[in-house]
């Protein structure tokens, strides 16, 4: 529990203090956001904003993470650094997007094959590392099985003791089950970074549950404490530091990013935290309940496919304007009273999948 606070704290400083000194930075430069001018008029003063805000909860979630393995003077886990990598290349991805948009003045920045051949690349080495490194116990980060608040029977292959050829096509299909994964959240919490504060609050409140989850796996994990209820994740309690550094490190940006936002996150940040989200999803053994802890981003995610869907079949559109924060805005509703409303639904989704988590728990006793 010592590292978890250690890490939070660290996290919370570097973000709370490193954002201002960036955004100077980026001023310096005239490193500013460019705005779409098919978007809500009102966002056309944010023009010029800094942004690659990201940068910084990626350097304070690294740093917190180094800072409370130093402090309490324990070794690294592999699951700790497999989500660090997750969510540092994804960021690195962010950044090449954010970059182009202000080397080119433009509001688009890589193409959507680019983007996406940069995500995959990630995934992919995420996802079969995922499945490598065996402990003393034989326990690998990840698993082929499909989970929700642990492993299911649906398996997507076997290892070890299984032929090579099943073995093969286990790695092959749990590598695209993890990038659609990746993919769902990363775009998710992308599509979510609209209004000021809004991604920052819900990821904070997402990685906040995933610091609970962490620490009541380790609590109870078959590793240290045997029995018909233990978990099997490999890793809990390093995870529960990581979703420590990841929660810190958006409430101390929050600071800054709140409306009226200095800095934005952009790409940046947004596709690093759903990267760490995917990740910590995919170790904890919670794929499917992250469906529900990040129920904000998977509905606004729902707003675009319907959207886009609905155009395509009927030249009619369901909202005004998508992702779904858009269409309040232009319904007339105040920017802080959509970001406000968002969070407490992101709160709720939060909340029922804590829930579920522990009633799984309570049930199977």
């Amino acid at each position: 529990m010592k590292a978890v606070l250690i890490a939070a704290v660290i996290a919370l400083v570097v973000s709370l203090l490193g954002t201002p000194m960036f955004i100077r930075f980026l001023v310096k430069r005239g490193y500013g956001q460019f705005i779409r001018d098919d978007g809500p008029t009102s966002h056309h003063t944010k023009r010029g904003t800094p942004t690659m805000g990201g940068t910084v909860m990626i350097a304070a979630s690294l740093l917190g993470y180094a800072g409370a393995h130093i402090a309490t003077w324990t070794p690294p886990t592999v699951s700790g650094l497999l989500v660090l990598f997750l969510m540092s290349g994804l960021g690195l991805v962010g950044f090449l997007d954010d970059w182009t948009k202000i080397s080119k003045q433009r509001s688009l920045g890589l193409r959507s094959g680019e983007k996406l051949l940069g995500q995959g690349l990630v995934g992919v080495l995420f996802a079969i590392l995922a499945l490598q490194f065996p402990n003393d116990q034989d326990r690998r980060p990840a698993s082929t099985a499909i989970s929700f608040v642990r492993d299911t029977r649906i398996d997507l292959g076997f290892l070890g003791d299984e032929t090579f050829l099943r073995s093969l096509v286990g790695i092959v299909l749990f590598v695209i089950w993890a990038n659609i994964m990746i993919a769902g959240t990363s775009n998710g919490v992308n599509l979510t970074d609209g209004l000021d504060g809004l991604a920052t609050g819900a990821s904070a409140l997402t990685f906040a549950a995933y610091v609970l989850i962490g620490i009541w796996q380790f609590n109870q994990n078959c590793q240290t404490n045997p029995g018909a209820k233990c978990y099997e994740v490999r890793d809990a309690h390093d995870l529960a530091v990581v979703a420590a550094c990841g929660m810190a490190a958006c409430i101390g940006f929050l600071w800054w990013n709140a409306s009226p936002a200095k800095i934005f996150m952009g790409d940046t940040g947004s596709l690093a935290l759903g990267g760490m989200l995917a990740g910590l999803a995919i170790l904890t053994r919670t794929e499917l309940l992250v469906v529900i802890l990040g129920g904000l981003f998977v509905a606004i995610t729902l707003s675009v496919i319907i959207q886009v869907a609905s155009f395509k079949t009927t030249g009619k559109r369901v909202f005004r304007m998508a992702p779904l924060q858009h269409h309040f805005e232009l319904l007339g509703w105040n920017e802080v009273t959509i970001v406000i409303r968002f969070w407490i639904i992101a709160a709720l989704c939060v909340a029922f999948g804590l829930g579920l988590f522990y009633a799984e728990w309570v049930v199977s006793a």
